[in-house]
């Protein structure tokens, strides 16, 4: 789904055509500015509309001409208080948005040479925060579909600290599971089963209260859900869904026929991680499990998820480079997951 989907802003379809598109600050301005105000300039001080002053020499900067005060573009954005050129920001919501593994901040920093790595960081980590939008609806619902559910550890292997001993993260997810059309050439592939939305979350434990919490905020009620025989998902039915227990014991043939889509998008996922980014810290693993779902989501037309990244992250609140190494800044999801 584009959620900002208009005419008057069009999003690029290849590199050349970004750069010409956006081949500098000012016309980045104009695009931003089209996208925060679609019927024209309206002044968040004095509510006046109308055509603002503007200064060719801060094209980040508008003012008011019924009260003269300036309006900056990035404020109440993920941009806000960034030294870093608007033009810079449009790379890194293009990059992220566009290419199917997405971009690691070393690889970010060495395509558009940044000085700091941290410049880097901090950019991509502000664009991931604003992959949330906080009103999405929930998954699942439909009479024809139903949802796969399930868990899975992140994270590597801990050895020299005894057995049974390691660091990795707990993470849920949903996913739809859709049917293709009679006649496609992947009729047979799954029996036809593809995935549709996906949703993903940090879970603190295997008990029910997080797993059905989480259950809850994700999927629609009364939506069909598959899982396994965990006791953890015994309660779904009282909270209103069709559930259905699937007795694995282990049998990998048993989980590839009941529960084959939602393995697909663990090995997808734990294959980005490693192959993309070798790796991810505990406290940040929520914003990459957002990257993942955003661009998941999007993936069958990823040159619209450039423009819904910016209308998204054209309202969310931003971390600060502190909050994010220091671990203060907690990362956005749909809650409900603890």
């Amino acid at each position: 789904m584009d959620i900002l989907a208009r005419e008057d802003l069009p999003f690029p379809r290849s590199l050349p055509e970004f750069q010409r598109i956006f081949p500098d600050d000012a016309a980045c301005a104009v695009y931003l500015e089209k996208a925060r105000w679609s019927d024209g300039f309206a002044c968040p001080w004095c509510g006046v509309v109308g055509e603002p002053f503007r200064f060719e020499a801060r094209p980040g900067v508008l003012r008011c001409r019924a009260c003269r005060k300036d309006v900056g573009l990035m404020a109440g954005t993920v941009m806000e208080r960034s030294h870093t050129p608007l033009s810079t920001w449009f790379w890194a919501a293009y990059l992220i948005a566009s290419q199917t593994p997405g971009m690691s901040a070393v690889q970010f920093q060495r395509q558009l040479g940044l000085s700091r790595y941290e410049t880097a960081f901090g950019v991509l980590h502000k664009l991931r925060a604003g992959m949330v939008r906080p009103e999405r609806d929930k998954i699942g619902g439909k009479p024809q579909e139903h949802v796969e559910v399930d868990e899975t550890w992140v994270g590597g292997r801990t050895r020299g600290e005894g057995r049974g001993v390691h660091h990795k993260v707990l993470v849920s997810c949903a996913v739809e599971v859709r049917h293709r059309k009679l006649g496609t050439k992947l009729d047979n592939r799954k029996d036809g089963r593809y995935a549709g939305r996906v949703r993903l979350a940090v879970v603190p434990d295997r008990s029910a209260r997080s797993l059905c919490g989480f259950i809850a905020n994700a999927v629609a009620p009364g939506s069909l859900i598959v899982t396994d025989d965990w006791s953890g998902y015994a309660g779904l039915g009282k909270r209103g869904f069709d559930h259905h227990a699937i007795a694995e014991c282990g049998d990998p043939e048993v989980a590839e026929e009941f529960l084959p889509i939602i393995h697909l998008v663990f090995a997808n996922l734990k294959t980005w991680i490693n192959g993309v980014h070798h790796g991810i810290s505990a406290k940040h693993l929520q914003a990459y499990l957002n990257e993942f779902t955003f661009r998941f989501n999007r993936r069958f037309y990823p040159f619209n998820a450039f423009r819904s990244l910016l209308g998204i992250a054209g309202g969310a609140a931003a971390p600060t480079f502190d909050g994010l190494y220091s671990g203060e800044w907690v990362h956005p999801t749909f809650s409900g997951c603890g």
